[in-house]
């Protein structure tokens, strides 16, 4: 049993004195006054200790300024200015000499539903990657253009197997043509076998390509999104650099 409840249980049901339930439980008699005007106010609340925590963040700013960042985004957007956090934050420091984080700002706005959408913030989890089920089922294909050390600029193509992200084949030219797009596809293929599918880049080196392996009635060969395609052109870039 709590000392709390043991000294309400002594004050109101054993009937002692706030000097003897002092003294019997070693407690100062401003606490025992204390407790004892909480019970006959809240009742059995004061069986358990109030919540120390604070009833307002220390940190959070007041519904004026609130209000006050608000009506700056509405201002500034409606006369075609830049009306993002560090522009608000500006505003409030030389207008209105008040100091607030540019963090801040941005909460509030995207609790007020003003933060508009910006996709390069869009966290990494959201994304589903990219990966297919088997071997050989989906090979992709791109070219990045790199600068030697000489200033030469050259090519580099890439088949990469989706599922395992191997590197099937990297080569470098003066430039990729459509004999090359195809050329280099036999090779990596007689060396690895012929995938089920592939995802390409969308240039005429590839057109071409698309064309050639859909000869056999059946669309095999697909433009890959930018996201899918970045993945053979790092690949290509790190490759390289070994």
């Amino acid at each position: 049993m709590s000392k709390r409840r043991l000294v309400i249980t002594a004050l109101f049901i054993e009937e002692q004195t706030v000097a003897e339930v002092g003294a019997r439980y070693g407690v100062h008699r401003s606490w025992v006054y204390r407790l004892k005007a909480r019970y006959e106010t809240e009742g059995e609340a004061a069986f358990e200790p109030r919540s120390r925590r604070a009833h307002r963040s220390p940190a959070a700013i007041s519904d004026t300024t609130v209000e006050l960042i608000v009506r700056l985004r509405k201002q500034l957007t409606e006369s075609g200015l830049d009306a993002g956090p560090d522009t608000i934050a500006w505003h409030l420091t030389h207008h209105h000499h008040l100091t607030v984080s540019v963090s801040t700002i941005a909460r509030t706005l995207a609790r007020q539903a003003l933060a508009g959408p910006e996709p390069k913030k869009r966290p990494k989890a959201s994304y589903i990657r990219f990966v297919a089920e088997q071997p050989n089922e989906c090979w992709q294909s791109d070219l990045t253009h790199y600068p030697l050390a000489d200033g030469t600029d050259v090519e580099i193509i890439t088949w990469l197997d989706d599922h395992s992200r191997y590197a099937l084949h990297v080569s470098a030219h003066a430039t990729i043509t459509a004999d090359i797009v195809v050329d280099t596809f036999h090779k990596a293929a007689a060396q690895h076998g012929y995938p089920a599918s592939t995802l390409t880049d969308i240039q005429s080196g590839w057109a071409t390509f698309r064309a050639f392996w859909s000869t056999g009635g059946e669309d095999r060969c697909r433009p890959a999104p930018a996201r899918q395609r970045c993945l053979t052109e790092w690949s290509a870039v790190r490759l390289l650099a070994c």
